[in-house]
């Protein structure tokens, strides 16, 4: 596995894989569909610093295995961030995904020096909850109603993970990617 930053050039290969992956993310996500919408995300990431992006590319296939973001990254004392993310078919399953978040927040607790990464769930996403606390992610808390996800309030459990806590959790197995 390997992160690469989105960039333009990843447009058609992203909506590619969204649309592949519709049965996949069902309610639970709506990453850009289309290449308009790919822009207009593109540009929102762009040049805040309060969010990074990440594309988690198989590195013999080059195919685009998920993709994830810090959001709301909060710097000083409190080092802190929103993680989102979403698998893509036909890599879902495998290990994979696992893997590229793990590069992911080594990245985030490393070169950006994050103390803090939360994740916020819905409750019967029982995969992305699988993949969370397999990386060592701890359910803290419960928030009616937290997010607007295909015009319906949402309610998620809230997952964190500490910089402390971070290689304490099983490692991803080095034999995948």
């Amino acid at each position: 596995m390997r992160l690469e930053t989105p960039t333009a050039r990843h447009a058609e290969a992203f909506v590619a894989a969204v649309r592949a992956s519709r049965a996949l993310h069902g309610p639970w996500v709506s990453p850009p569909d289309s290449v308009k919408a790919y822009r207009t995300w593109l540009e929102m990431q762009t040049g805040d610093p309060t969010r990074i992006a990440f594309l988690i590319v198989e590195r013999e296939s080059r195919g685009l295995v998920g993709g994830a973001n810090a959001s709301g990254i909060v710097r000083g004392p409190f080092k802190s961030c929103y993680f989102g993310y979403q698998a893509f078919a036909p890599f879902a399953g495998r290990g994979l995904f696992r893997a590229g978040m793990a590069l992911c927040l080594d990245e985030l607790f490393g070169t950006h020096d994050l103390h803090r990464v939360e994740a916020n769930i819905q409750p019967q996403n029982e995969r992305s909850k699988k993949v969370a606390t397999s990386l060592g992610f701890r359910l803290e808390g419960y928030s009616p109603r937290y997010l607007k996800i295909r015009g319906r309030w949402r309610d998620h459990e809230r997952f964190a993970l500490l910089a402390e806590q971070w290689r304490r959790s099983p490692a991803p197995d080095p034999k995948r990617g």
